[in-house]
């Protein structure tokens, strides 16, 4: 009987290995994504909520079986707010972690900062980051989900003709995004009628606006615009309050976030912004195309990390989704035919706006992507 089962037992073990070697033949590779965002530093505002959105999604994705049945595997990297290190985690995840495509790059500097390596590598980058630079001109694997910033400089030149308000200050940080708003927003106002009577600038990590907000009181500006993003724009919130102004204050979409209300306190009383529909999502009419997408996210993120949903995380909601369903277009993760079905992308409804891509828009966004919107109580309210 020994011998009998000695003779079987490699037959046995061969059938064993025959089995496990089916099984794992018949799990197909995983999409690898990814990503590089600015969990910690200055912008960290910025890039916690994208970091916490790309691994919901990419958990839910998975629970319900992946794309084409496929599992995504998330390759993510905190880059602390720091474009050389975002050089550096781009390269890793290109020659060392193989991805299939890239997400990320919670600011222009960190973008800018791994596109040519994209670019060369030609893999597919969709972008979080806003500056008009980075899709202008057109970069063949190059994508981004956020409104311009030359957008949001027309809505809100917009907002202040429509208020009568025709001499404004400009306060814009010198990073990527203030510098790149700064530009568009001259521009764009000479053409609108609106003069810009002072024009400042500060540093992303400044701690005091008060001698620029001084020399702007003093100004004969009748409203001003503050371009710039991280925390800094809450300081100069703050500062605005201390210095007991009265002008209308703006800001651009980098503070449509409950983290610039919190940071700002009593001082965001009256702020107004451009946002996507996500900040009044459950406000919207029912037959408004945007509002059971953006719900959707909105509770789905709360629901799982207890604090209130972002404009920011809400460009990677729409980036993550939109590169599944560019991957069911292409009928797989193969990075040319990837590039393609995202450029060829129609009419995708996220929760920043409802996005075209063309050989020329590689951003797909309009101005009606916008709403104007005012923090009132501590909330944010949905102007006329």
């Amino acid at each position: 009987m020994k011998r009998i089962l000695t003779r079987r037992l490699p037959a046995a073990l061969a059938c064993a290995v025959g089995v496990l070697a089916g099984s794992v033949r018949a799990e197909p590779a995983p999409i690898k994504i990814g990503a590089v965002v600015s969990a910690t530093g200055p912008a960290s505002f910025l890039g916690d909520p994208e970091q916490k959105t790309l691994q919901l999604y990419v958990d839910k994705l998975n629970a319900e079986g992946g794309v084409l049945g496929r599992k995504l595997a998330l390759t993510l990297y905190d880059d602390a707010s720091d474009a050389n290190k975002a050089n550096a985690f781009v390269r890793r995840l290109i020659m060392q972690d193989e991805v299939d495509l890239i997400v990320g790059g919670s600011t222009t500097g960190s973008t800018m900062a791994m596109v040519p390596q994209a670019q060369s590598a030609k893999i597919p980058f969709v972008s979080l980051a806003a500056a008009s630079v980075i899709v202008e001109p057109v970069k063949p694997w190059v994508f981004k989900m956020p409104h311009s910033d030359r957008m949001a400089a027309a809505k809100v030149l917009e907002d202040m003709k429509k208020n009568g308000l025709t001499r404004m200050a400009l306060l814009s940080d010198t990073g990527g995004f203030g510098k790149s708003g700064r530009t568009e927003t001259l521009k764009l106002a000479q053409s609108m009628g609106v003069e810009v009577v002072d024009d400042q600038q500060y540093g992303e990590r400044d701690t005091d606006m008060t001698p620029q907000l001084t020399r702007i009181k003093s100004s004969s500006a009748q409203a001003v615009f503050v371009f710039g993003t991280g925390q800094a724009p809450a300081i100069i919130a703050r500062n605005y309050r201390q210095l007991a102004m009265k002008l209308p204050l703006y800001t651009s979409h980098g503070q449509a976030s409950m983290e610039f209300v919190r940071l700002s306190g009593e001082a965001a009383e009256g702020i107004r912004m451009p946002s996507p529909a996500l900040q009044v999502a459950r406000s919207l009419p029912a037959d408004d195309p945007q509002r059971e997408v953006s719900v959707n996210y909105a509770e789905a993120f709360e629901g799982r990390y207890k604090v209130e949903v972002s404009t920011f995380g809400g460009y990677a909601h729409d980036g993550l989704l939109m590169v599944a369903d560019a991957i069911r277009r292409a009928g797989g993760a193969d990075r040319a035919k990837l590039r393609q079905a995202l450029e060829d992308t129609k009419g995708f409804v996220g929760v920043s706006g409802i996005y075209t891509m063309t050989p020329e828009d590689h951003m797909g966004l309009d101005i009606s992507a916008f709403r104007m919107v005012e923090v009132r109580k501590g909330a944010f309210q949905a102007l006329p």
